[in-house]
């Protein structure tokens, strides 16, 4: 199914997102529960652009991030991506901020590294092989300017989201538009990340899209949290609320309950299906991380935490120092409404 399609989303992100070049060698990182058409085809890209694919399947670990590190091998791993040129993950459960993910990132200056979590054939189709970039790429650098250049956000939803926060301007912006051909961490196309100066968000951010760990679904009832200086204090909406504040309590970890960062959804094919990684770039969504926070993304020591959880809220309205550029979902702001390639 979707032969065809397929190969052509894997022959662009190796030749037009990656532009990988002769003699690079590709790791492709995956677990037992990963899409094996997806590896074949994304391998077969590398190998016709010239490179060297190399896939490493491993046993799906029981948790992601620094709680894999029990579930995976750390040394033999760590030293494969440090001889790697680019490394593309489409693990079920994510290697993204692990062990071998920080040696690799602080020690490997030319790897180009990609989170794919727990992609599909069909995902990858309708989030690279049908988004036409170069567009998509004017507008969501101008947003990234105008972050950079912020001081403050305030952040509504129809499901009763209303937090503010402060902007950090030593904190990366980080704009995943379709280009990782520089050495750095990138995510896929659609996403523009944006840390928060840490302590200062407060109010209400309620969960109505998917949320994971641990659910890796829509949640049936939204999960509503009370922000405090940064932190989680209080847990509202239901049984799955109740289940959502006991997996963050596992980990006794204070860093767990602290904000991380939020994103704008901006893939024009995505659509909410409860994998996350689509589902934080269904457009005019924002997506709060929570936990740990790279000292790459926020300089110079990031945001300790044993893991990280990610929750989505959709049909979001933003004002950035008082100016509205989005409402439920919509691009209002002039200039943007100009640039954005859905009116």
């Amino acid at each position: 199914m979707l032969k065809f399609e397929l190969q052509h989303a894997a022959d662009k992100l190796i030749f037009e997102i990656f532009a990988v070049k002769k003699g690079e060698t590709v790791v492709v990182t995956a677990d037992t529960m990963s899409d094996s058409d997806l590896l074949d085809a994304v391998s077969a890209s590398v190998y016709k652009a010239g490179g060297f694919p190399m896939v490493i399947m491993i046993a799906t670990p029981a948790s992601v991030g620094k709680a894999a590190d029990p579930d995976i091998p750390v040394e033999a791993l760590t030293g494969a991506l440090m001889g790697a040129d680019v490394w593309i993950e489409f693990n079920h459960q994510w290697l993204l901020y692990s062990t071998p993910f920080e040696r690799a990132m602080a020690g490997n200056p030319k790897l180009r590294y990609m989170c794919l979590v727990d992609f599909s054939k069909e995902l990858l189709v309708r989030t690279v092989g049908n988004v036409e970039t170069p567009q998509l790429q004017v507008f969501m650098n101008r947003v990234k300017e105008l972050h950079e250049a912020g001081k403050q956000m305030r952040v509504t939803t129809p499901a009763g989201t209303d937090v503010t926060f402060e902007l950090d301007p030593n904190h990366v912006v980080a704009s995943d538009c379709g280009d990782a051909s520089a050495p750095g961490m990138h995510m896929l196309t659609g996403q523009l990340n944006v840390v928060p100066k840490f302590g200062t968000v407060n109010g209400k951010i309620v969960f109505d899209g998917t949320v994971t760990p641990p659910f890796g679904k829509v949640p049936s009832q939204p999960i509503e949290l009370t922000i405090k200086r940064g932190k989680i204090v209080k847990f509202e909406g239901g049984s799955e609320a109740a289940e959502y504040e006991k997996y963050l309590n596992s980990f006794n970890d204070e860093g767990m309950f602290k904000m991380a960062h939020i994103a704008y959804g901006f893939n024009p094919g995505a659509k909410l299906t409860g994998n996350v990684v689509e589902d934080e770039r269904v457009w005019g969504c924002t997506e709060w991380g929570i936990g740990y926070v790279s000292p790459m993304d926020a300089p110079p020591i990031g945001q300790d935490a044993k893991s990280h959880t990610d929750g989505i809220c959709l049909n979001s309205t933003v004002y950035l120092d008082d100016n509205l550029i989005m409402k439920e979902g919509k691009i209002v702001d002039d200039e943007l409404r100009e640039l954005s390639p859905i009116k």
